[in-house]
């Protein structure tokens, strides 16, 4: 099977199965949203779901919580994992959005990236849900799937993102994003991939692999 070919069934089966996937995190607005990608890391997006409501009616603006004690903002997401962290993180991001960008969120790259908490990941998260940026987010789930699928033997998640992008037409990308991220949350999971109920086992060169190398049952 070619790479080509990969891509294509890939691409072909999520388009027929899931045409308009979505994030899982709860939002109103753009700066509720970069809150809730920022706590997401290394955290599950239900649990950011479970005290986001809370920290968005204390906090609704960026001006607002730039005004909190840091104190404050940690007491609203402890069962959030790195807590204090991401509650210096919030605070720092929240006043930086008041002190250059009167508030808003920015929608450059370049721009997301200088805020306290916020990587490549997020920022092109950000420019994907809220901007409609042909962006591909590579996260654990994603790099993860994109290597046992045979999508990207990237050692970065850099590297991943630039074969995905070489790949993906532009259209999808975004979307691919949400599909690799969803598989990788629902079916390829990362210590018990339930391959069983996979719809890619035909495509997945991990699969093919292990099904190689596993002994023979006959006699």
């Amino acid at each position: 099977m070619t790479i080509k070919q990969r891509y294509e069934g890939v691409l072909s089966y999520f388009a027929a199965t899931q045409p308009n996937p979505q994030t899982e995190l709860h939002y109103r607005t753009p700066f509720e949203l970069l809150v809730a990608v920022i706590l997401s890391a290394q955290c599950t997006d239900e649990r950011v779901n479970k005290v986001t409501p809370a920290l968005f009616e204390s906090y609704p603006t960026a001006a607002i919580m730039a005004g909190a004690r840091v104190e404050d903002i940690l007491e609203h997401i402890r069962s959030i994992s790195y807590p204090n962290s991401k509650a210096n993180h919030l605070h720092d991001m929240a006043r930086m959005l008041v002190d250059k960008h009167q508030g808003e969120v920015p929608d450059t790259m370049e721009a997301l990236t200088a805020l306290p908490g916020v990587g490549r990941k997020t920022a092109n998260v950000m420019l994907g849900i809220v901007w409609g940026k042909a962006t591909i987010p590579v996260d654990t789930h994603v790099f993860r799937v994109s290597h046992r699928i045979g999508l990207s033997s990237g050692k970065t998640p850099a590297d991943v993102e630039r074969d995905l992008t070489r790949h993906i037409p532009e259209a999808q990308r975004f979307k691919a994003h949400h599909w690799l991220l969803l598989h990788g949350r629902y079916v390829c999971k990362a210590q018990r991939p339930d391959c069983a109920h996979c719809a890619l086992t035909a495509l997945c060169k991990q699969y093919a692999r292990q099904a190689k190398d596993a002994p023979s049952t006959t006699v």
